[in-house]
């Protein structure tokens, strides 16, 4: 293993993330807020991490996929960890563990707080608490390469191990410039719903933070009521649209730059993912339209419901802890399946879903006709077999830890849908859940224990387990490569 590469490139990264804190410093400058400084401290403290790492290049420079894995994985955490100390320093979060949870959910665009009235930050804090949801949507290192020449020899590895989806494919021959394109595409999206949300009476600053959350699918809000603040339904629309949007895979975005319409059109994961949010919308409106009065108003909280949910950003405008069981259970459904391969969402992916859906149709074409050849498809391409391992692997995984998860959860003795959902939204990075994590509470009163064991599933979740599990694996310490 090659360490001391593992290490310059860990170095540079975390340069980057002290170069970022600049820009929430310069946020608290503006607003003539006193503690700009602590984010110019931690930036310091950032720079001379990268001084000391970062700046020479090793001799060797040749990884593996195992090192961008443990890359990732390290890196990830390091962020999480020098990105919480400016909301402890701060005294906005006095509790280091609840500073660190808040970062997590933050850089891995869950949304899950243990804030109880968010509106009491100072603009520089909310505005760094928002950014780490826009920085960890398309990925932490893609942000990095983005900006740097990171590794070029080296970068697939790299982007592999963090873009969420069984597979990850380069848009150009060089990784750099598949991340400078994926970043130019993001950044447009975001500039285009900040201006949609301004139309709609939002204030700039406001209207920035709820696109950095809706582009990261992470539903960070500057309000303590979330969307529902604004009691507007062009505002719902203009952030459900979007969500859709961002939860897309990135890759169609670059065959519309190709004209490629067909290969757009033809995409059947962008079919299934359209089809089960247009199914589920319309199955809850009818279910709660007793609540709204009639089927439109109630089409309009369940579609933005709907949508924050499958794409797992977490924003809310109504409370549907108070809907009905079956509008609940659809909710619930929809965490695990999440947005597209290759988007902002988490979840499992509906291309994973599909692939397992279709794995299972052959399976019974088999028992049926044994002689018979029999593959799975997608898109009109066949899977690979190492794919379908993958993709059995990570299901397999996912079962374990999140059975795993709510054991140790259940020592706080909460009730099932509490404890459930807790594991289910932070695993898959939602947000809220059901019960007493519903849409209008939130994590606080969880023991430490609990939260520890919600960043990891945070973590494990946005980087989809394997890199972690390489970090746990005892032959990674002991064995020479």
């Amino acid at each position: 293993m090659n360490k001391r590469m593992i290490m310059y490139i860990i170095g540079k990264m975390m340069g980057v993330e002290g170069a970022v804190l600049l820009i929430p410093a310069f946020v608290s400058w503006i607003y003539g807020e006193k503690n700009g400084i602590v984010f110019l401290a931690v930036s310091a403290v950032l720079m001379l991490v990268y001084l000391m790492f970062g700046k020479k290049v090793p001799e060797v420079k040749t990884i593996y996929a195992k090192e961008g894995l443990v890359v990732v994985g390290s890196a990830w955490i390091l962020w999480s960890l020098f990105g919480a100390i400016p909301f402890f320093i701060s005294g906005e979060i006095p509790n280091y563990l609840d500073a660190f949870f808040e970062t997590v959910s933050g850089f891995t665009t869950t949304g899950s707080t243990i804030l109880t009235d968010i509106e009491i930050l100072s603009k520089g804090t909310a505005f760094w608490r928002s950014l780490t949801h826009w920085i960890g949507g398309m990925g932490v290192l893609v942000f990095v390469m983005m900006l740097t020449s990171l590794d070029d020899e080296n970068s697939m590895h790299l982007m592999r191990a963090e873009v969420p989806g069984p597979e990850a494919d380069k848009l150009v021959p060089k990784a750099r410039d598949t991340a400078r394109i994926l970043y130019t595409m993001y950044f447009i999206l975001t500039a285009v719903e900040v201006i949609f949300l301004m139309f709609g009476g939002m204030n700039f600053y406001d209207a920035l933070l709820h696109s950095f959350s809706t582009a990261g699918t992470g539903g960070f809000s500057s309000k303590n009521a979330s969307v529902a603040y604004y009691a507007s339904a062009y505002i719902d629309g203009v952030i459900t649209v979007f969500m859709i949007l961002f939860g897309i895979n990135f890759n169609l975005y670059f065959f519309l730059r190709l004209k490629n319409w067909k290969g757009m059109l033809k995409n059947e994961e962008l079919h299934v993912y359209l089809g089960v949010i247009a199914a589920a919308a319309v199955i809850i409106s009818i279910n709660i339209a007793g609540t709204y009065g009639n089927l439109v108003h109630a089409f309009r909280y369940a579609s933005f419901q709907v949508v924050s949910v499958i794409t797992t950003t977490g924003f809310v405008t109504a409370d549907y802890n108070l809907w009905p069981e079956l509008s609940k259970m659809i909710l619930m459904s929809l965490m695990v399946v999440g947005a597209c391969a290759g988007s902002t969402g988490g979840g499992m992916k509906v291309s994973r879903i599909l692939i397992l859906l279709k794995s299972v149709k052959q399976e019974v074409k088999r028992m049926l006709h044994p002689k018979a050849v029999t593959i799975v498809k997608v898109n009109g391409k066949k899977i690979g077999n190492d794919t379908m391992r993958t993709v059995y692997i990570y299901f397999i995984c996912y079962i374990f830890i999140m059975i795993g998860s709510v054991l140790i959860v259940s020592i706080n003795n909460f009730d099932f849908a509490t404890t459930f959902s807790s594991v289910l939204t932070t695993l898959n990075n939602v947000g809220p859940g059901i019960s007493l994590v519903g849409p209008v509470e939130n994590f606080y009163k969880f023991s430490g224990l609990s939260k520890l064991v919600f960043c990891f599933d945070m973590l494990i979740g946005r980087l989809e387990i394997f890199p972690y599990l390489l970090l746990m694996s005892p032959g990674l310490w002991r064995r020479k490569f």
